[in-house]
């Protein structure tokens, strides 16, 4: 099966369907950006707050409904700041949970393999008694950072695809 390129950044020139949704969604105060570094990466970058019960910055990216029966993992080409970070999918909007995998970042270029089967549903923080993600069909991609702690991060994206 061929890969399925869900989004390369350094090819890219529109990234407008990509957003930022902060924990201020909750009254929270935590801020962050997304911004194209030199090489046409995507530098997504910011501070998480705890204040006001906040905690978390993420980026997402909604599109029309994509098949991804038959892929087995998301692969990420990623550049972290040592870390962690977590990678999100929801089969379609409508949908409550989303499915979540964390990885840590070693302040190198890295391929972060996400084994499809493993990302466990989540809703508001909290795991969901609910069977892991189904990978049939797929949505929205999201990164977000909320490790229980008040930090400045860093998180350069070259591409995201599927295999």
């Amino acid at each position: 099966m061929n890969k399925l390129l869900l989004f390369d950044f350094s090819v890219t020139e529109d990234w407008s369907a990509w957003q930022i949704e902060n924990d201020v969604v909750m009254g929270g105060n935590s801020s962050s950006s997304l911004e194209r570094s030199e090489e046409g990466n995507a530098v997504f970058k910011g501070t998480v707050s705890l204040e006001n019960n906040g905690g978390f910055a993420s980026v997402q990216y909604h599109f029309a409904t994509k098949n991804i029966e038959g892929y087995k993992k998301a692969v990420l080409l990623v550049k972290g700041d040592g870390k962690s970070y977590q990678f999100r999918m929801k089969s379609s909007l409508k949908e409550k949970a989303s499915y979540i995998y964390t990885f840590e970042t070693t302040g190198d270029w890295q391929t972060v393999e996400i084994p499809l089967h493993e990302m466990e549903p989540v809703f508001l923080g909290n795991k969901l008694d609910l069977p892991n993600f189904p990978a049939e069909t797929l949505q929205e991609v999201r990164f977000l950072i909320g490790n229980k702690k008040a930090e400045d991060f860093r998180l350069e994206v070259s591409k995201i695809e599927l295999e």
